[in-house]
């Protein structure tokens, strides 16, 4: 079957235009006068942030805030909630020997986690239909590292890698079970957030991520619920990696980081949609809403070639970035039209 959003993608394409997805969670916060931990404690606040965002930007797909803590907080990790950052899973001892009682936690019943759920499915009972939902889930070399340790378990890569393929089989069951709640809720599109995995070479990262990775794939392959593979830093040399895990989307990094959108588009080819990548940290929080139009434009026209693109950020947009460049993202996506002389028709 064609996913509703390759169908979308298409549509937008063969009328000269893009579907639009800045992860702009974060900024949401300064619309209704909320903070970061009690949008993420109180599913009624996060819905009044989200429908706050729709309702002055009208994105093709939105997404909560960005939260890397939520499954591993389930399963007992020792995570801190500051009033005005995002929580954060601190450094903690661990024994593949706590596993065990890992194992017999059922994060289906975890608060934080169900409130995450929660805010999905106010999003889909009270959201326009053309709004597609999206909603986080950390991939399991992520998951892995936050229990472990991100030292130990790029240590564990190379010295004791099947320590860590138990762990990473063990996140991704619990990975599973959380994407089978958000689905339920109405979640159109599950993002897999793998910023960790890049330190790996593309072995590594297929042993340990991209390979469970299909797992989640296969579940989803025949239904309507699209799955993106998101990575931060620079991950061109991971590129083949995620591709071959067949997700439907790859969402990419900033070209600060090293990251040429067209290039990887050209790996890709029409199959794979292919989300980004706007600086998060640089123009648009820096700068004057002309200079973000121009990055904007200049992205758009870049990747004319490419039928499978999505215009994006290359990440969750800070609490800080204003209203004002998020407008000027927003309104020169909308008004851009691909140059009738570089079409392509999407297969």
């Amino acid at each position: 079957m064609i996913k509703t959003l390759f169908k979308k993608t298409r549509t937008a394409y063969t009328s000269d235009q893009r579907l639009i997805c800045p992860l702009m969670g974060f900024p949401g916060l300064n619309l209704v006068n909320s903070t970061i931990k009690l949008a993420q404690q109180n599913y009624g606040e996060h819905y009044k942030v989200l429908h706050s965002l729709v309702t002055k930007f009208q994105p093709d797909i939105i997404f909560p805030l960005m939260d890397l803590s939520v499954e591993a907080n389930a399963l007992g990790t020792y995570t801190v909630f500051p009033k005005n950052d995002t929580p954060t899973v601190l450094k903690d001892h661990f024994d593949i020997a706590d596993l065990t009682m890992q194992k017999q936690i059922n994060i289906m019943y975890d608060t934080r986690l169900l409130g995450y759920v929660e805010t999905v499915r106010l999003a889909n009972l009270n959201f326009s239909q053309e709004i597609m939902r999206g909603a986080y889930v950390t991939g399991p070399y992520s998951l892995a590292g936050l229990i472990m340790g991100a030292n130990e378990a790029a240590i564990a890569a190379i010295m004791e890698p099947e320590i860590l393929l138990e762990m990473c089989e063990f996140a991704i069951e619990r990975i599973q079970e959380y994407i089978r709640l958000l689905t339920g809720a109405g979640a159109q599109v599950i993002c897999i957030l793998e910023p960790t995995a890049v330190m790996l070479g593309p072995d590594e990262f297929e042993k340990f991520s991209s390979s469970f990775i299909k797992h989640i794939v296969n579940n989803y392959r025949y239904s309507n619920v699209s799955i993106i593979y998101h990575t931060c830093g620079n991950t061109m040399h991971l590129i083949e990696k995620m591709k071959e895990s067949q997700v439907d989307g790859i969402s990419l990094d900033s070209p600060k980081v090293g990251v040429s959108l067209p290039e990887v588009a050209r790996i890709l080819k029409n199959d794979t949609l292919l989300l980004g990548n706007i600086d998060p940290t640089g123009t648009i929080l820096n700068g004057e809403p002309d200079a973000v139009k121009k990055e904007v434009r200049d992205l758009l026209q870049s990747m004319d070639f490419y039928p499978n693109f999505i215009l994006s950020t290359g990440c969750d947009l800070p609490q800080e970035v204003s209203i004002e460049n998020i407008n000027a993202f927003m309104e020169t996506g909308r008004q851009y039209r691909i140059g009738k002389d570089t079409k392509q028709v999407l297969s």
